[in-house]
């Protein structure tokens, strides 16, 4: 089994234990990452269409961190239409870099160098220099704690 497929499957596997549904489905061409879309607690992937393993951990952070209240609305028309802000993305990267550390995966998968507009590069040098960028807002939902991170006391918001 190659690299990509068990980085996919170690995603899944945590993805699934944390109350978070995968559906594999045929997906159009046209979602906002290559193969992946989410609706309300579930990642919509097409295996076939997926280029990068590590976006389906990104995309599940934007699940785990919005407000289980307004998980139902991801992807819907009753959705905020500013969601994702500035800020939940922020928390989503941070959210996603603790889990790749959690699963055991490389964070250099979720960080790839074709995502993150240019700054994966960036950010995985805060990350190794301890700089975590967006911590406070994880400690803020209730994630964790600043001297315990990147351990989580949960995944998903309340």
């Amino acid at each position: 089994m190659n690299s990509n497929n068990n980085i996919y499957n170690q995603i899944i596997q945590f993805l699934q234990t944390i109350g978070i549904e995968v559906k594999e489905i045929e997906l159009p061409e046209e979602t906002f990452l290559p193969g992946l879309s989410i609706k309300a607690n579930c990642i919509l992937l097409d295996p076939l269409k997926l280029k990068y393993p590590g976006d389906i951990l990104h995309e599940a952070g934007h699940i785990a961190t919005t407000p289980a209240a307004k998980r139902k609305w991801i992807g819907h028309s009753q959705m905020d239409s500013n969601w994702p802000t500035p800020g939940d993305e922020i928390a989503t990267i941070v959210w996603s870099y603790a889990a790749a550390i959690s699963i055991g995966v490389c964070p250099k998968e979720i960080f790839h160098p074709n995502g993150y507009k240019e700054d994966s590069e960036w950010l995985l040098q805060q990350f190794e220099e301890g700089n975590y960028i967006g911590l406070p807002l994880l400690v803020w939902m209730g994630f964790c704690s600043s001297s315990s991170f990147p351990k989580m006391n949960r995944w998903l918001r309340d």
